[in-house]
């Protein structure tokens, strides 16, 4: 396996697993549950963990395919951009979710500040994780690109083909 096998296994999981993570957090709030929002700030640890070893193997994964057909580097650059801000967004989350789990844990007074500060920020980072995966995708999908009007890339297809 080379890194673009490593990065395809991993790059999936600091994308879903701040939603799962933002879900167990509302619950946690509808309900009024310390101990699911203590599982949820632990979801999103685990997160910024995972986004840790998709980011690593990013750029090994760039090398295996940049010379590959259909591949165009101003798209991997494209991505690489979405995906830093992304990393350090997550990383954000998870740090902030390790202090909201120690304020919860001790029962600190302004811990329910901090759960709104981390479900706040699990929405800003689901949105850059979902910029993140299209614009992944769009490495070796070409099926979803758009040209320059936003209009989709339909590949060779003129439009007066039925």
């Amino acid at each position: 396996m080379n890194q673009a096998h490593y990065h395809l296994l991993l790059n999936h999981l600091p994308i879903i697993i701040p939603i799962v993570g933002l879900l167990v957090l509302t619950v946690g709030f509808i309900f009024k549950s310390e101990i699911v929002k203590r599982t949820a700030f632990a979801v999103f640890i685990l997160a910024a963990l995972t986004a840790i070893a998709a980011f690593a193997t990013g750029d090994g994964a760039g090398e295996v395919i940049k010379n590959l057909p259909g591949v165009n580097e101003q798209v991997i650059h494209d991505h690489e951009e979405v995906a830093e801000t992304f990393s350090i967004l997550i990383y954000v989350l998870g740090g902030t979710s390790l202090i909201a789990l120690w304020l919860n844990w001790k029962q600190k007074t302004y811990a329910s500040l901090f759960a709104v500060i981390v479900m706040a920020l699990a929405i800003v980072v689901i949105f850059f994780a979902k910029q993140t995966g299209t614009t992944g995708g769009i490495i070796r999908h070409t099926e979803i690109r758009t040209d320059s009007m936003g209009k989709q890339n339909l590949g060779n297809k003129n439009e007066n083909d039925d």
